[in-house]
């Protein structure tokens, strides 16, 4: 029903102003009885043989959704009834900011893929902290950023100022100088102040009387020499993992006229370029952290492909969006007839 009803409405509109739609649409009908248990119970599926335990946290399953859709943690709890084993949060800045320019989402419908440029746009961590303290029993991963003002040689405090924050309402924290829509901030993926930066969140961390896991989260247009730095980082840093991929700046064979606007690219044109960053740095590790892969998954095998591949983990984004909440249900099916 949903790629053959729902998605042609949906797609009829403005992505932005459909992403809002659906948030408030979710979030009333969730208020009606039976709602939320109608739902988990026709998407989840728990099974013991789905439940997988990385960097210390004990998964439900291993499929996640990537941050970005929910940025503000608004509907965090409506969106695990349809089956994600974790939800990540983000990414979250110190304070508020309006991001780029609007039009600045664009669907790629004959790519199955997304250009976006949303540029961190968010309510401020402080709001997110607000909501998340609801949380009950949700595994949420906290995506963290700089502001837009803030320079890279200041990036540092906003960083720690968001650790700060979110620390007791989230169950692992991303750092993400990745995205390719703040400008500069993928400078910091560079080895010296990337290393800075992960040590100093490390610094705080090993403070707390229970440290949590910091994971980085890598752009999939990293050079193989840049990927062996990464591992170097990881292991020299000590901290728990990486997320491969996040949007891409390539514009290799699309076909859609879309694929002219700037931005970061996700989809369907990423799943072979994600999951060999993951096998590169699985094979380049010796397997010495875990990853969570994310890039291009719109069916089973591409998530399957990506755990063959040596990730641990998967989160989905734009391939819910085109594929719709039963594709957690299938990745999850599929993972259990490999067990």
């Amino acid at each position: 029903m949903y790629k053959f009803i729902i998605r042609p409405l949906l797609f009829g509109f403005d992505p932005e102003k459909v992403h809002h739609f659906t948030f408030s649409f979710l979030k009333k009908i969730f208020k009606i009885p039976f709602v939320a248990t109608s739902i988990s119970s026709f998407y989840g599926i728990k099974n013991k043989k789905l439940e997988t335990e990385v960097f210390g946290i004990k998964f439900p399953n291993r499929v996640g959704l990537a941050a970005g859709f929910d940025k503000d943690a608004k509907l965090y709890n409506e969106l695990s009834h349809f089956g994600f084993g974790f939800i990540e949060i983000g990414t979250l800045t110190p304070k508020p900011q309006e991001g780029n320019p609007k039009k600045r989402l664009f669907r790629l419908k004959q790519d199955k893929a997304i250009i976006n440029r949303m540029g961190f746009n968010n309510e401020g961590v402080e709001q997110a902290v607000n909501r998340l303290k609801k949380n009950k029993n949700i595994i949420i991963g906290g995506n963290i950023g700089k502001n837009k003002i803030t320079t890279n040689e200041n990036a540092v405090h906003d960083y720690l100022y968001c650790f700060e924050k979110l620390y007791d309402v989230v169950d692992y924290f991303v750092v993400n100088v990745s995205s390719p829509n703040t400008p500069n901030l993928r400078e910091l993926q560079e080895k010296e102040p990337l290393t800075k930066l992960l040590n100093k969140l490390q610094i705080e961390n090993i403070k707390k009387q229970r440290p949590k896991p910091i994971l980085l989260k890598i752009a999939p247009d990293l050079t193989n020499t840049q990927l062996l730095d990464i591992i170097e980082i990881v292991n020299d840093t000590k901290i728990a993992g990486v997320i491969a991929t996040n949007t891409t700046l390539s514009r290799t064979d699309l076909q859609s006229k879309n694929k002219v606007e700037q931005g970061g690219l996700s989809g369907k044109p990423l799943t072979q370029r994600s999951t060999e960053v993951i096998r590169f740095l699985v094979e380049n590790s010796n397997k010495s952290f875990p990853i969570i892969g994310v890039g291009g998954i719109h069916s089973p095998q591409d998530a399957l492909e990506k755990l063959q591949a040596g990730a641990s983990l998967v989160q989905l984004y734009t391939g819910f969006i085109y594929e719709g909440p039963k594709l957690i249900k299938e990745i999850n099916k599929a993972i259990l007839k490999k067990s």
